[in-house]
């Protein structure tokens, strides 16, 4: 594994045959192809939202020109970034393969804290790489229940003289301004986005988004339980009955547990969040399902 905060190089690595040198957006889409394979339940639209957010800190491992292996090292700010999508091509596992494209593209990231949501099997392995786990994340999944109530007023549609608002709502439950890629998820085709707004201020705001099985939900921040369930509401509302809803809950937000639970939504798997460093500050009280466990 390689040592934190080793000096980023920008040059191919080699390891044998196998080449690692950055991905474009065209190579990430057999790579979100495995993700799916591995059921790890992708949007269908994530990789055109995910790859501009930092275009060189996508990596791929290629053996006689076929792509094997594959991280994301996604670098949000001086001080923070995001590891995902560490896969290795079933057909080429237990090589080294994985842990060779790791020690290229790790360097990327430089002196940032790095955090990462890790499947409990590979925590371990982590740990070794000098992560340190910080707490649980829960995957729930279901078919919602109707409230059988009034939809909120407070609860309105975004359009894009909202995107200055919520980007800055944004920072303060992420660990990095991240408004361009807000601007991209909130706009992406098939993607709903609402806005939770009291008196005129942003207290909230959701995005579902399809899946390659039913719809994801991510993120929903919001200030308070109830602004999260009109947000959860409104983004289920038009639903088939038949579809299933999957979101990410930290293990600490328990008002976010009881909210789904009492929609009808059930744990299914989860994962470790994971860091390698002091983590930037934020409101995480707001945070009632995170964006996704590849970019955060």
């Amino acid at each position: 594994m390689p040592h934190i905060g080793e000096a980023p190089h920008h040059q191919p690595a080699a390891t044998g045959e196998l080449t690692v040198t950055t991905a474009s957006l065209d190579d990430w889409h057999e790579v979100a192809q495995w993700a799916a394979d591995e059921e790890w339940n992708p949007g269908r639209g994530d990789t055109a939202c995910f790859h501009p957010t930092d275009p060189a800190g996508f990596f791929i491992g290629r053996l006689g020109g076929r792509t094997v292996s594959a991280v994301s090292v996604v670098n949000y700010s001086d001080v923070y970034a995001f590891l995902g999508y560490y896969l290795v091509h079933p057909d080429h596992r237990g090589q080294g393969l994985g842990l060779a494209t790791w020690r290229a593209a790790f360097p990327h990231a430089g002196t940032r804290t790095v955090g990462l949501d890790a499947v409990p099997e590979q925590q371990a392995t982590y740990k070794r790489a000098g992560f340190t786990p910080a707490y649980d994340t829960l995957r729930y999944a279901g078919r919602p229940t109707r409230p059988g109530t009034p939809p909120s007023s407070d609860v309105v549609p975004v359009t894009a003289a909202h995107l200055d608002a919520l980007a800055a709502y944004d920072r303060h439950c992420f660990p990095a301004d991240r408004r361009a890629f807000v601007a991209r998820w909130l706009t992406a085709p098939g993607h709903t986005a609402r806005a939770y707004v009291r008196d005129g201020v942003i207290a909230g705001y959701g995005v579902i988004r399809p899946a390659r099985t039913g719809h994801r939900i991510g993120p929903l921040f919001a200030d308070t339980p109830e602004a999260a369930e009109a947000l959860f509401d409104a983004l289920t509302a038009s639903l088939d009955p038949a579809d299933e809803v999957f979101l990410d809950i930290p293990e600490p937000r328990r008002a976010a547990h009881t909210l789904v639970t009492t929609r009808g939504l059930t744990p299914r798997s989860h994962t470790v969040r994971m860091y390698t460093g002091p983590v930037p500050p934020t409101e995480q009280q707001r945070t009632f399902a995170v964006t996704s466990l590849e970019l955060g």
